[in-house]
């Protein structure tokens, strides 16, 4: 008699109807790749009378997660409420409880993930949580497992697709920041309020289990540098072009040794590199292995049905070990939790690369003398110069990459330049990634 894997599901929104309707489309399908029924035995959601197009049998539904948590029939809670409370508290209840978990809470990973992890390895069960970065995309697996030879020596990542839709639109197609968000609203690309995706922080969050995966490290998620892409203006996507650049939100570690580099910002990334050229709400993550060189994984970071996708992954990975008897096969950080330690992370102002800057001063004489001479003093070479004359709000731009420089030097450059009476408004700044690309 085949074997049943009774699943409950806390989080009957977009995605949780997408689990029900792949369990559904492709139950069959996946049940006789597993050898074992998947069945959903029982949903939990505050709201439950709106309907999700989805035919349920009665008495699935219910708006108490103890339902879930205390029914010992349930062998793995599916956790897509998001949010940090109550969520945690029914993830570590579940654990406790002797069952198996997966979440696609990117959020309360990278804030409580310590906890979770440890709740995980001491209560002996699995914790899937594939969809919390980068969707469909199997990001997580191919680091804790297909590379699990290797040393990561960088990765680069765009992993949020509402920035990426904005940039991508205002390379493309022209039009301003404020412009192209409405219209990614329009769409549904972007949230009524998205400042989580807009300012870098859901891209941060994401940021952070992957540093944690690769490095087998804690990661504190405020100190990770984060900028987001709000201020990027026309003139630097048409600059960026006219330089050979396309603007990217980029996720980014590096491998200094002793030290992480890990940070997030807008990034001009060369023409001619794979990355330049993903765009639209699409995510993808560069990373760079001592042995394998060069991995490149690209596709839906998020939606309705690739993360479905991804969730159900996570319950086959987990069905195929209840069947085997066996539990925790793959650590969730890749290192067993007690020989985790703090990530050493290289101070920001440490990082060296290279820059753009956009300067807006008076039309007048000697200005790009005083700010080359403060550039000088401060070790920052000059690489190009772009100086057209094309006044915006009476000023006129003018555009310099650099050749190498230290972040701390850029920073006090910048803020003496800015103090010049020719200034008639602050640096724009944005880094420039090209050697690091390769």
């Amino acid at each position: 008699m085949k074997k049943t894997i009774n699943l409950g599901l806390i989080g009957f929104g977009t995605i949780g109807t997408g689990v029900i309707r792949l369990l559904q489309k492709n139950g069959a399908l996946i049940s006789e790749r597993v050898g074992a029924e998947i069945k959903i035995k029982r949903i939990a959601d505050i709201d439950i009378t709106t309907p999700r197009g989805v035919e349920l049998p009665d008495g699935i539904l219910t708006t108490k997660a103890d339902d879930i948590l205390n029914d010992p029939d349930i062998d793995i809670v599916i956790e897509l409420m998001g949010g940090y409370e109550p969520a945690r508290t029914f993830l570590l209840k579940a654990m406790e409880n002797k069952k198996h978990v997966c979440t696609a809470n990117k959020a309360l990973l990278a804030t409580h993930g310590d906890d979770i992890f440890r709740s995980a390895n001491r209560n002996g069960v699995n914790i899937g949580f594939e969809p919390s970065v980068g969707g469909t995309i199997p990001v997580i697996k191919t680091i804790k497992e297909s590379l699990i030879g290797n040393r990561i020596e960088s990765i680069m990542a765009i992993v949020n697709g509402t920035s990426n839709f904005i940039l991508s639109k205002m390379t493309d197609e022209g039009g301003s920041f404020a412009t192209v968000l409405k219209e990614a609203q329009a769409l549904g690309f972007a949230e009524a309020n998205p400042t989580f995706d807009i300012e870098g922080v859901d891209a941060a969050h994401k940021l952070a289990i992957l540093l944690s995966l690769s490095y087998g490290k804690k990661v504190r998620l405020e100190d990770l540098h984060r900028e987001g892409i709000s201020s990027i203006g026309e003139q630097d996507i048409v600059f960026a072009r006219e330089l050979g650049y396309r603007i990217k939100l980029l996720a980014i570690a590096i491998n200094r040794g002793g030290y992480i580099e890990a940070r997030l910002h807008p990034t001009m990334v060369p023409f001619d590199h794979i990355l330049a050229n993903v765009n639209s709400n699409f995510n993808a993550f560069h990373i760079i292995g001592d042995a394998a060189d060069s991995v490149f994984l690209y596709g839906q970071g998020a939606g309705m049905m690739p993360t479905a996708s991804a969730v159900i992954s996570d319950v086959v990975d987990i069905a195929r070990d209840i069947i085997k008897g066996v539990s925790v096969r793959v650590p969730p950080r890749v290192l067993d939790e007690e020989k985790i330690t703090e990530i050493n992370l290289l101070p920001f102002e440490e990082i060296v690369t290279n820059y753009y800057f956009r300067f807006s001063v008076a039309d007048q004489p000697g200005v790009l003398s005083q700010i080359s001479g403060i550039l000088g003093k401060n070790n920052i070479s000059i690489a190009t110069v772009i100086q057209k004359g094309r006044k915006q709000d009476g000023a006129v731009p003018i555009v310099m990459t650099t050749y190498k420089a230290r972040e701390r030097d850029v920073q006090k450059a910048l803020a003496d330049i800015d103090k010049l009476d020719v200034a008639m408004g602050k640096t724009m700044l944005i880094r420039i990634e090209d050697d690091k690309l390769s």
